[in-house]
């Protein structure tokens, strides 16, 4: 009998849930089973998984092998399983140690030829990773991402050849050092605005005591026009702002290191239903 069980995390709405993800394998007819409620993407990783490590020069057991992500009653979705279930495979089959699995999470979704590709939701992964104590291995393409959380070991790695050659100290990686960004605010200039005297009073007293604001008026008045300009005399965003704005993008896919401490400002149609603001 084999066994290893190794960290991951699943998004729960911008949360990073934790995932274990256990892999046995027994004896009998070579078979590879998925349970844990996965849902169509993740139950794909199982061919995903196969080539990649065959075309990595990787053993294939031909055992009977049985992946369990837990909790099981959490719905598990999306690609990112794929290289903590690969290297779940090979700890057992005893090709990687699977004591320097030890303190470790990964997310990350695996290609046919063993490459990574990036996945959502690294920055949510990377603040659950840094409460918990661990490293966290990412994709290519996510480490400058999840960079952005101070306190955690980022180690970033373009396939899964790079995450066998550290993890057996052949090749080891150094953790993601952030680069800096430019943090010049690029929201359009309540300079520009012309006349308007009292409602650009009232974007400057909402912005200095962090007041609500609600704009009536028949179309063409500058409602819109004045609103694009409220971003832009708000103060800079605080590291706790930064990262929970920055989550929100990175659940979506929608990440972007030049937005970086940007105050978002959305301007949904004025016929977006309710459930449309929401999100749902």
């Amino acid at each position: 009998m084999a066994f290893a069980k190794l960290s991951s995390r699943a998004p729960l709405g911008i949360q990073a849930v934790p995932v274990a993800v256990e892999v046995h394998l027994s004896g009998g007819l070579p078979a590879f089973n998925l349970v844990g409620l996965p849902e169509a993407a993740v139950k794909e990783s199982r061919d995903r998984v196969r080539s990649a490590l065959l075309n990595s020069n990787f053993d294939f057991p031909a055992s009977r092998i049985t992946v369990n992500l837990a909790p099981a009653d959490l719905p598990k979705d999306g690609g990112r399983f794929d290289l903590p279930i690969a290297l779940g495979i090979l700890a057992a089959s005893g090709q990687v140690p699977a004591a320097s699995l030890v303190g470790v999470e990964c997310i990350g979704e695996l290609a046919l030829d063993g490459s990574l590709r990036p996945v959502p939701g690294a920055l949510p992964t990377a603040l659950a990773a840094r409460d918990s104590g661990h490293s966290l291995f990412v994709p290519a393409g996510n480490g400058q991402e999840a960079a952005r959380v101070e306190g955690v070991e980022i180690f970033e790695f373009p396939g899964l050849l790079a995450v066998t050659a550290h993890l057996q100290g052949q090749a080891r990686r150094e953790p993601v050092i952030a680069e800096a960004v430019n943090g010049e605010a690029r929201a359009a200039d309540l300079a520009d605005v012309k006349g308007q005297a009292v409602p650009r009073r009232a974007l400057e007293i909402a912005a200095a005591g962090g007041h609500n604001l609600l704009f009536s008026g028949p179309p063409g008045t500058g409602k819109s026009m004045l609103a694009a300009r409220l971003p832009g005399i708000l103060p800079p965003m605080s590291e706790a702002e930064a990262l929970e704005s920055a989550a929100i993008a990175s659940v979506t896919g929608g990440f972007d290191i030049a937005e970086w401490r940007q105050r978002p400002f959305r301007s949904p149609h004025h016929t977006a239903s309710a459930v449309a603001l929401v999100g749902w």
